[in-house]
């Protein structure tokens, strides 16, 4: 009788990967090196994992394998990446939050050292207490990660999108850079003959509209690129991760987040054929689609995230 695999037990199947990845390693699959996790001196790590033969379908599968990271050998490559040694975790907890930069956050919570433990029974000061609160914060540590999963070494995610004004408040756009994006993004109808019925192209717009659009832009450019790249606050992502979404060898890189900006922020700020915008390797667009809807009038923003594997992935 054929025996499904759903009926061998969770402990064997889990044996079988351990074995599946000791040969994949051991054979010289011509995948990167990974940073060991007994140093975890690297800020960056790129590698090939037979682990999950179906690749990463999406964050939660990331953040389960974080939440696993005791058995998980991703996890652990990663959190090495990270700077991070194994040795000196106690634990790891991701979480997937809602509305943010970053796609998973985890917290890590560090080993304390011996002369950092209290004695039992010992009765705590105020300030006594204080310290041992501030102690407590420095043992957990929080890093927000960026995820895009892609499947195409050509293809393009969006990073970010939001409505002019929201750009406008946030990176103090001067009022005539506001002017022609209205026209760019369709907010004002065209002012002229256009392309397109419903908006103007920034090289339709009048000389001096393009060159006040290409000028902020490259002033504020390092500002800029963070802010797409990064975010702020709570819930920055300090960290940007690309999964390839293969079926058979998954590819994954990790990377600072302030790697990730000078990387998207090399090249010139410019115009191209199209008559959208180019900042550095990030291109903005009018979102446009949605059935024509208002939605559509949005402002976006994109990458191709394979920029992140070096050497180029094909």
């Amino acid at each position: 009788m054929r025996t499904s695999n759903l009926n061998i037990p969770a402990v064997v199947r889990s044996f079988i990967g351990v074995i599946a990845l000791v040969f994949a390693v051991g054979g010289g699959q011509g995948f990167s090196q990974a940073p060991s996790p007994a140093t975890g001196r690297s800020t960056s790590a790129q590698h090939g994992s037979t682990i999950a033969k179906a690749g990463f379908k999406n964050e939660d599968d990331i953040r389960d394998k974080f939440n696993n990271w005791r058995e998980d050998a991703d996890a652990q490559t990663w959190l090495a990446a990270m700077n991070y040694k194994l040795a000196d975790i106690e634990s790891v907890r991701a979480v997937k939050p809602h509305g943010e930069k970053a796609d998973v956050v985890v917290r890590i919570r560090m080993v304390k050292g011996v002369d950092q433990e209290r004695s039992p029974g010992r009765d705590l000061t105020q300030s006594s207490r204080e310290a041992a609160k501030k102690l407590d914060e420095t043992l957990e540590k929080v890093e927000g990660i960026s995820i895009k999963l892609v499947s195409s070494a050509n293809g393009f995610n969006q990073i970010d999108k939001r409505w002019l004004t929201n750009y406008a408040k946030k990176w103090n756009m001067p009022a005539d850079v506001v002017a022609a994006l209205k026209l760019y993004l369709g907010e004002v109808p065209p002012n002229k003959p256009s392309r397109d019925m419903r908006r103007m192209f920034l090289n339709e717009l009048e000389p001096a509209q393009q060159k006040a659009v290409i000028d902020f832009f490259a002033t504020n450019k390092e500002l800029i690129v963070s802010d797409l790249i990064e975010g702020d606050g709570a819930d920055a992502a300090g960290w940007m991760m690309v999964a390839f979404k293969a079926t058979d060898k998954p590819r994954w890189v990790i990377k600072s987040s302030r790697e990730a900006v000078r990387l998207f922020a090399e090249g010139k700020v410019e115009m191209t054929r199209a008559g959208n915008l180019k900042i550095g390797r990030i291109t903005m667009q009018r979102k446009g689609g949605d059935g024509g809807r208002e939605t559509a009038k949005m402002l976006q923003f994109k990458i191709n995230p394979a920029s992140l594997f070096v050497p180029r992935m094909n």
